[in-house]
């Protein structure tokens, strides 16, 4: 039983340091978010709608290139962790269908949308990379804009944007920091 723990132990220890504990892709797509965020002020909000939906063709390949320059190590293609961080990392394409919902019944709700998604999609990273800061994102990232939401009404999309992108940032070297830990404990 010991062999398979620490076979398990070191197999989370590779999916967070080859992942850098996700903070690329806290970077990538905060950044994106607050660029959209700022487009969002200055272009009518059915065309930020649609770039806030697709804003991850531009966040994702930079996430995967952030990743190989963060990640402290490379994962085993025998992880037996491997697939299930991939179909997570991937699960959050799965909201697509609704995106494009809230987009034809109003626009102004994808913002609310993406954060409720990003929220849900996060989470499970809290057990993943073994820390509560996901479990702290997901609530602060998902309640928080749905807060705003309520608070501002109509006027909440740029915010919520803006917020989502903030909070995204905040929280990538928290996790980094995190997972470096991690693997420094493991060695």
């Amino acid at each position: 039983m010991k062999a398979i723990s620490y076979d398990l132990k070191r197999a989370f220890t590779e999916v967070s340091a080859s992942s850098a504990g996700g903070a690329p892709f806290l970077i990538a797509y905060g950044s994106t978010f607050l660029i959209t965020g700022i487009l969002s002020l200055f272009i009518q909000r059915p065309t930020v709608a649609l770039i806030a939906m697709f804003q991850g063709a531009v966040a994702l390949p930079i996430a995967f290139w952030l990743e190989r320059r963060m990640g402290t190590a490379r994962m085993a293609p025998d992880n037996p962790l491997k697939d299930l961080s991939m179909l997570m990392a991937v699960s959050q394409a799965l909201g697509l269908p609704l995106l494009i919902l809230v987009y034809s019944l109003d626009p102004r709700g994808i913002p609310l949308a993406l954060a409720a998604l990003g929220g849900v999609h996060f989470l499970p990273y809290a057990w993943l990379h073994r820390t509560r800061i996901y479990m702290a994102f997901a609530f602060i990232v998902a309640i928080g804009a749905f807060a705003l939401q309520l608070g501002l009404g109509s006027a909440g999309f740029s915010y919520i944007l803006l917020y989502v992108g903030i909070v995204y940032v905040l929280t990538a070297p928290l996790v980094y920091r995190g997972a470096a830990r991690l693997v420094r404990s493991a060695a």
